[in-house]
């Protein structure tokens, strides 16, 4: 294949012939493929995958990284152990294209790898890598950790994804017309871009940005001389930094930078899109913020058989395929935690990644009712946890570690490590309810509700996110009532939450699915239906082409 001209490899249809290239610093595209680390990978995932599928004139451009995000093994106590393993890949294509950017005013190469589209069905993805001979070994160890914890190290993530992608679409010869970015990561490509177009307003023209963060300290902000000093800006001075992206201090906002930059941006629900729209009001120069609500690829995700019994009416094989998908999956209980679970048994799971305000130990703060829950013999309930803290994120791995702890003292409660795409796959269909209790309005979108419901699980959350556009209390999902957040503190706020989380489990959910199932099926079979209807990615990525790229 010839990659010094580059083109899709498919006929594009007509609405989608635009070129865009879409960078992300992660992708979760299937489970061999391991560049992700939660969210944010799912989503730009999904994302090729229906750009695939509706033959959209898309590119990723991502970064392979050598030891992905970290493998999520176990000390002897079975407490949370981090380890960095190589991983190989033999369905990557050498591009045979090598090239050289500047980081820290040091020459540095970068090789692209392909990820053919038949491969995993995706759109075509490039992936960046510094891991070559030719480089000295700290410009090899850029491309090792995906969100290196080291701050000079991520700022050279930074500048190889935005830099050195925004190089290897001119050597790819792709001339996209858009430049897409999943979040602010590579915003350095813009002062590439200023470089080669000569000005801010045609810069302009080529580049839409993706926000998905809702409070701005969780936005990337580094010091500007560090990023100046890293090679970052492609040659500006401070001074012409500063002019161009507004900035009056001495902190370097990625993500106000991506704004000011940008055309047009969008937050990732509609709940989402206010907050944003608010947050960044009082700055001057900013383009205008849309919402796109994020979706999950229905193709990927979804269980068919339990589609297909749905829409024939057979009620004794829909539930005789959710059973079994329930037992398979915890044969993966077993084998990690020596449990056995029931498969007749209302099985709560709460699995994401681990941070501090999606509450994963919520339900185990009001200990009495949460034994209460779990050992009521009339109406059993069984508990599994699983999700990825940040590495160093020390606060986030002593809750895991105490949810471990915790469950060491029950038959029904298990906490499973190694959550990536495939164990997300079976945790959603082990689940008849899916917890999901962020703090509000902290969680931008949240993906990992739709495909629970893609795989006959009961959404139950906090009414957050994407939430706001989905739950129908009772009737698709059961959702905490908002109570005036604004005027609470955070204390008063997660009393409320739980308070109300335990009301609905004890007097709602457990007693339909055990004196009701009927009406719990139909609620099963209505959440199915309405988020493929409106929270299959194909529907997204048919968005971001009318609203975002036009």
């Amino acid at each position: 294949m010839n990659f010094r001209s580059y083109q899709v490899p498919y006929a594009n249809v007509e609405e989608y012939s635009k070129k865009v290239a879409y960078f992300s610093m992660e992708f979760a595209i299937h489970q061999p493929l391991k560049i992700y680390s939660g969210g944010l990978g799912f989503l730009s995932g999904s994302h090729l995958r229906s750009a695939y599928e509706l033959k959209q004139n898309l590119v990723g451009i991502g970064i392979l990284w050598k030891y992905g995000y970290y493998d999520q093994t176990r000390n002897q106590d079975q407490t949370l152990q981090p380890s960095w393993m190589e991983k190989n890949y033999s369905f990557l294509e050498d591009t045979g294209i090598k090239f050289q950017i500047l980081i820290h005013d040091h020459p540095v190469w970068v090789k692209a790898w392909y990820l053919n589209p038949e491969t995993f069905k995706s759109a075509p993805l490039f992936l960046l890598s510094t891991d070559l001979p030719e480089n000295d070994y700290i410009s090899q160890t850029i491309c090792h950790r995906l969100y290196d914890a080291n701050v000079a190290t991520k700022v050279a993530q930074f500048i190889l994804l935005g830099v050195g992608g925004a190089k290897l679409i001119d050597e790819l010869g792709f001339n996209p017309d858009v430049y897409h970015l999943n979040e602010a990561h590579a915003i350095s490509s813009a002062f590439y871009l200023l470089n080669k177009f000569k000005s801010v307003e045609k810069v302009k023209e080529h580049l839409v940005f993706t926000t998905h963060t809702p409070e701005e300290a969780g936005n990337e902000k580094h010091d500007l001389y560090l990023c100046h000093k890293m090679s970052y800006f492609c040659g500006l001075s401070i001074d012409e930094v500063r002019k161009v992206t507004g900035t009056t201090d001495d902190q370097f906002n990625h993500s106000l930078a991506a704004l000011r930059f940008a055309r047009k941006a969008n937050g990732v629900s509609a709940l989402h899109g206010d907050v944003s729209r608010k947050m960044w009001s009082k700055y001057s120069g900013i383009c205008e913020i849309i919402s796109i609500t994020n979706a999950q690829d229905w193709r990927y995700w979804s269980d068919k058989h339990m589609y297909r019994f749905m829409q024939e009416g057979n009620d004794l094989a829909f539930d005789d395929r959710k059973t079994y998908l329930k037992k398979r999956a915890f044969e993966i209980v077993a084998d990690q935690t020596g449990k056995i679970f029931d498969p007749n048994v209302l099985t709560i799971v709460w699995a994401r990644r681990f941070a501090g305000y999606k509450r994963a130990d919520f339900l185990t703060q009001d200990i009495k009712r949460f034994e209460r829950l779990i050992n009521d013999p009339k109406h059993p309930v069984q508990i599994i946890w699983a999700g990825k803290p940040y590495p160093v994120d020390y606060p986030a791995i002593g809750t895991f570690n105490h949810l471990v702890n915790l469950s060491k003292n029950y038959k029904n409660v298990a906490v499973l490590v190694g959550y990536e795409l495939g164990l997300s796959k079976r945790m959603k269909q082990a689940a008849d309810v899916w917890l999901n209790n962020p703090r509000v309005p902290r969680e931008a979108s949240g993906t990992s509700g739709m495909t629970a419901a893609m795989n006959g699980a009961v959404n139950f959350s906090t009414d957050d996110g994407w939430i706001p556009e989905f739950i129908n209390h009772g009737n698709n999902g059961f959702v905490v009532p908002k109570a005036d957040y604004d005027n609470m503190t955070v204390h008063e706020q997660d009393d409320y939450d739980l308070n109300k989380i335990y009301e609905i489990l004890e007097n709602q959910i457990v007693p339909l699915y055990y004196n009701g199932f009927d009406t719990w099926r139909q609620i099963i079979k209505n959440g199915m239906r309405d988020v493929r209807f409106q929270f299959d990615s194909n529907r997204m990525a048919h968005e971001y082409y009318e609203l975002m790229y036009k």
